[in-house]
């Protein structure tokens, strides 16, 4: 079972933008090898840093508009939001420790 948050179009202003935490987004959909091969990567990242970033996931097949509204073409995207606001793209599954070192600056030491 996914640590991540799943997020949809209803929720996305309110559990996202709305947020006082820093928001890890995973947008994916469940034929994806490469977006399912980053999902433990991603509850693993939750459950480590859960003071300091939330991990949503946001499935493209079922909500299509917020794939739209944030230009997602490719999937694995991982967006990361502060303040409402996209501050980060991360395009493509990475190994934890990528991922880790491409958030460090969300996450503290």
């Amino acid at each position: 079972m996914s640590i991540a948050k799943d997020v949809t179009d209803a929720t996305f202003t309110a559990d996202v933008l709305r947020s006082d935490k820093t928001v890890l987004v995973d947008f994916w959909a469940a034929w994806c090898g490469p977006c399912r091969a980053v999902s433990p990567v991603l509850d693993q990242i939750a459950a480590e840093h859960s003071d300091e970033i939330t991990v949503a996931k946001v499935n493209v097949d079922l909500n299509p508009d917020l794939a739209d509204r944030y230009g997602v073409v490719s999937i694995p995207t991982l967006m990361v939001f502060r303040g409402g606001t996209v501050q980060k793209i991360i395009i493509g599954a990475r190994p934890k420790a990528d991922l880790e070192r491409e958030l460090q600056e969300f996450l503290r030491a």
